[in-house]
């Protein structure tokens, strides 16, 4: 991986099968590195947890939804983000070494591009502590705190929503 990496020279590329090992070890790099920040060891052992894995991610990004991915210059995935038909955006994760570079950002003003292009209205997230300021800059804003239960750990997040 390249350390230098900036958003305007990341690229962006759809989801393939052989992605997902990749994306889940950002996931879980991006909770454990990152999310310390944001929560309790306990809530991001619990975030963390065994739901998603190589498997559960492929079979999700093969379910219809938009996925996209930002690559570095040998393309491997460095970031990723998708959005359902409905304009849900279920996950946002960057590799901690390239957090903070716009390569999020990046990505979040693709998958608005790709809605607009599908007549798509609204989107919409619960985003994490660590993603609300990422998914602020893009435009998204704060309906309400969530409170929510995972594994028997209660964690929070946010409601957000950007009008296309």
């Amino acid at each position: 991986m390249q350390d230098d990496l900036k958003a305007q020279n990341a690229k962006v590329r759809p989801y393939r099968k052989r992605d997902s090992a990749r994306l889940e070890e950002i996931f879980r790099a991006a909770v454990a590195v990152i999310g310390p920040q944001y929560y309790t060891a306990e809530q991001v052992a619990a975030w963390g947890g065994p739901r998603v894995t190589a498997e559960r991610l492929d079979a999700m990004y093969t379910d219809g939804r938009r996925t996209f991915i930002a690559v570095d210059e040998n393309d491997r995935a460095v970031a990723f983000t998708d959005f359902e038909a409905d304009g849900h955006v279920d996950m946002l994760y960057c590799d901690p070494a390239f957090a903070r570079r716009g390569i999020a950002t990046l990505l979040l003003s693709v998958v608005k591009w790709q809605a607009q292009m599908q007549g798509i209205e609204r989107l919409y997230t619960e985003a994490s502590e660590a993603a609300k300021p990422v998914f602020s800059k893009a435009g998204y804003e704060v309906l309400h705190r969530r409170e929510l239960e995972v594994d028997g750990v209660t964690i929070h997040n946010w409601a957000m929503e950007l009008r296309l």
